[in-house]
C-alpha cells in the first residue's frame, strides 16, 4: 500500500475517525485506524464496536492499492506536528508503515486489517434526507437532559421518533425532560429508536460544519449518518424509552412570562450561594413578580426579584438551579414562559414564540 496525501486535507476527517478510538481497548486492533486504498480514494474507519465512523478522501498522484491497521492516536499527533500544507506519503513495509514528509521520518507498528472488525453492513430501514444544521439543533437542543450513568441505561441516550411529517428527539434523566421536534417535507416510515449517549455527542460533533444534505437511516439495530464524505454507524440501546408524553405537564394553572436573559442572570447569581450539593432554590411567585431564594448550610442566602407577566394567585415552589439553569441556556428567543400548576406539580419551560423545543423541569423540596 502507498499513497501521498496533503496535511489539511487528511488531519480534520483523521480527527473525526480518531475520536470514535477509545484510549484503552482489551483489543488492541480497537485502539487503531483501519487505512484502505482503492478505486482512487483513502478510506479511514475507527470503531469502538459499538460506532463506527468511516471518512472517505480522494487521492491523487501514485498510490498501490493496500490495506492496514495503525495505532489512530499516534496517526493523529504526528499529522498535527507537520507544518500546515505539509505533503505527507505513506508507505507500508512488512509489518511496518512508513510516513515521510519533508525531512521527518515515522516508522508506525501495523496490524493486520483482517483483524478489524466492521458494524453490521445492512442498515436498511426508514430513510430520509435532512439539512445538517436541523439535526444537530434537534441534539443541542435536548443533549443536556441525558443521563450520564444511570442504571436505567436507556435514559443514557436519546430518543428519535420519526412520525407524521416530523422527526423529534427526546431526552430525560428522571428529573429534567427535553424535547424538540422538526418538520419534514416528506412522508416518512414511523421509526422510535434510543442512540447511545456518546453516539449522540459524536454525531453533534460530525454535523457542526456540513452544509450538505444528512441522508439518516434508522435501522433495527443500527443508526447510519451519511453526510458529505463521513458515514456514521451507531448501534441502538436496546431498551423501552419511558412513556415522556405522560411526564409533560397538560396546560399549567399559573402561566409566568419573563426576559430569558433577566431570569438566567439572577438564577446564575442566587445559584452562587445555593447547597452545593443540592444546588435547590425557592421560587416564590406573586403578581408581577418572581422572587428567587437560595440558602446553603453556612447559613448564607442569596435573594433576587424579576419582573414578570404574571397575575394569577401566589405560588412558593423549590427546583434545582442547574436545571433551570441549562434550559435557559440552551433556549433561543427573548422570552421565556413557565407553566406551573401547584408546588408539587412539573414545571414546562418553553419559548413563548416557538413551541419546537419544550423542557420539563421536577420540583424539589427544600
Amino acid at each position: 500500500m502507498k499513497f501521498s496525501i496533503n496535511r489539511e486535507q487528511l488531519l480534520k476527517p483523521l480527527q473525526q475517525v480518531a475520536a470514535v478510538v477509545e484510549k484503552r481497548q482489551t483489543l488492541p486492533v480497537l485502539s487503531n485506524v483501519l487505512l484502505e486504498v482503492g478505486d482512487g480514494q483513502l478510506s479511514m474507519t475507527g470503531t469502538d464496536l459499538e460506532l463506527e465512523l468511516v471518512a472517505r478522501l480522494p487521492l491523487e498522484g501514485e498510490l498501490e492499492p493496500g490495506e492496514t491497521t495503525v495505532p489512530a492516536r499516534k496517526l493523529v499527533d504526528i499529522g498535527k506536528s507537520l507544518p500546515a500544507e505539509a505533503d505527507i506519503r505513506f508507505e507500508v513495509d512488512g509489518e511496518r508503515m512508513l510516513v515521510r514528509s519533508g525531512r521527518s521520518r515515522f516508522t508506525l507498528s501495523t496490524l493486520p486489517a483482517s483483524e478489524f472488525p466492521n458494524l453490521e453492513e445492512d442498515a436498511a430501514g426508514s430513510s430520509l434526507e435532512i439539512k445538517p444544521d436541523v439535526l444537530r439543533g434537534l441534539i443541542d437542543r435536548t443533549a443536556f437532559s441525558m443521563a450520564q450513568q444511570d442504571v436505567r441505561y436507556y435514559l443514557n441516550g436519546m430518543l428519535f421518533e420519526l412520525k407524521s411529517g416530523r422527526l423529534r428527539a427526546v431526552a430525560t434523566d428522571g428529573h429534567r425532560l427535553a424535547l424538540c421536534d422538526a418538520e419534514l417535507d416528506v412522508p416518512v416510515e414511523e421509526a422510535s429508536v434510543i442512540l447511545p449517549r456518546k453516539g449522540v455527542m459524536e454525531l453533534s460533533r460530525i454535523l457542526g460544519d456540513s452544509g450538505e444534505v444528512a441522508r439518516l437511516t434508522i435501522g433495527r439495530n443500527h443508526v447510519r449518518i451519511v453526510v458529505g464524505a463521513i458515514t456514521f454507524t451507531s448501534k441502538l440501546v436496546d431498551g423501552k424509552f419511558p412513556e415522556y408524553d405522560r411526564v409533560i405537564p397538560k396546560e399549567g394553572s399559573r402561566k409566568v412570562v419573563a426576559d430569558r436573559e433577566t431570569l438566567r442572570q439572577a438564577l446564575a447569581r442566587v445559584a452562587i450561594l445555593s447547597n452545593e450539593k443540592y444546588r435547590g432554590v425557592r421560587v416564590q411567585l406573586s403578581e408581577g413578580s418572581l422572587r428567587i431564594v437560595a440558602n446553603n448550610p453556612e447559613q448564607e442566602e442569596a435573594e433576587e426579584e424579576v419582573s414578570v407577566d404574571f397575575n394569577g394567585s401566589p405560588l412558593e415552589i423549590g427546583f434545582n438551579v442547574s436545571y433551570l439553569l441549562d434550559v435557559l441556556n440552551t433556549m433561543g428567543g427573548t422570552q421565556a414562559e413557565l407553566e406551573m400548576g401547584d408546588s408539587n406539580s412539573s414545571a414546562l419551560v418553553f419559548d413563548p414564540e416557538s413551541k419546537a423545543a419544550v423542557y420539563v423541569v421536577m420540583p424539589m423540596r427544600l
